[in-house]
């Protein structure tokens, strides 16, 4: 069970933080990836008592970014709520913060000025998580969110953005955004030769989806290879949990949160 952490939201409808940790320790799970609202719903500092008291590994804090805007007001807001974010992190002790850095801001078809948003703020984010300790996770997501989520789409991009700003920056790998890529071999290697990886979530692509984002499947369920793209993340350096992160609304999230963890551990033995 050292090799599974619950990221927080596979469970969000269920249970809130406190309940969701004590699920995970009945289930022997001993890491966890909260979101920020689930640790503001119960207050930081508790969040960050019941991690310590319980020594649980905080593998990420879900999310930062959401840099580009239309404003330089705008934009300088995001980097203000991304250095709270840093802050969090670090009281959690988490591993690093996932950015899901954002896409086009207002009614802009200018996708490249969004990324140089985006590299321009966690630069100007970056200081303070050095000086913190934290570690900065850039998490590609599928091109389907490019316009509204993420304009940064792939392992190469995110590894373009981390050369240039130094080593406090990688990547989180999440299969559901980038199983399709063709060059996910070659990317998830450069991302181990770089040292860049400093996470990697796990479920599954159903096919048909019925929702892009809230219609994620149990690892098994769907047409994803977890097991050559972990093959491949170990191959790589990496030997950190699985962080199981499942959106679900109309499967998952109903299902009591023990089932759901007993399903998990199931899977993450059989198929990943």
């Amino acid at each position: 069970m050292t090799q599974i952490s619950l990221n927080l939201a596979t469970t969000r409808e269920v249970w809130g933080f406190r309940d969701a940790v004590d699920g995970c320790l009945r289930a022997g799970i001993t890491a966890i990836s909260p979101w920020r609202d689930q640790v503001a719903a119960i207050g930081l500092d508790e969040a960050a008592r019941i991690v310590a008291a319980n020594n649980l590994r905080v593998t990420g804090l879900c999310r930062g970014g959401m840099f580009p805007a239309e404003t330089a007001e705008g934009r300088q807001k995001q980097i203000d709520d991304n250095l709270r974010a840093i802050d969090e992190a670090a009281a959690l002790n988490a591993d690093c913060l996932v950015l899901v850095v954002g896409g086009l801001p207002g009614s802009s078809r200018d996708i490249v000025g969004a990324r140089q948003m985006v590299t321009d703020g966690i630069s100007a984010m970056l200081p303070h998580a050095q000086s913190s300790g934290v570690k900065i996770a850039i998490e590609p997501l599928h091109p389907m969110y490019a316009a509204d989520r993420a304009c940064v789409n792939t392992i190469d991009q995110a590894l373009d953005i981390c050369e240039l700003l130094g080593p406090n920056v990688g990547v989180a790998i999440d299969v559901y955004h980038v199983w399709w890529d063709p060059y996910l071999a070659a990317a998830i290697a450069r991302a181990g030769r770089l040292n860049r990886i400093f996470a990697h979530h796990i479920c599954d692509w159903l096919v048909p989806t019925t929702d892009m984002l809230l219609d994620r499947g149990m690892m098994g369920d769907g047409v994803i290879d977890l097991k050559a793209i972990r093959a491949m993340i170990e191959a790589a350096g990496y030997a950190g949990p699985q962080e199981v992160e499942i959106f679900s609304k109309d499967n998952w999230w109903k299902r009591p949160g023990d089932e759901v963890l007993a399903v998990i551990k199931e899977r993450v033995a059989s198929v990943c």
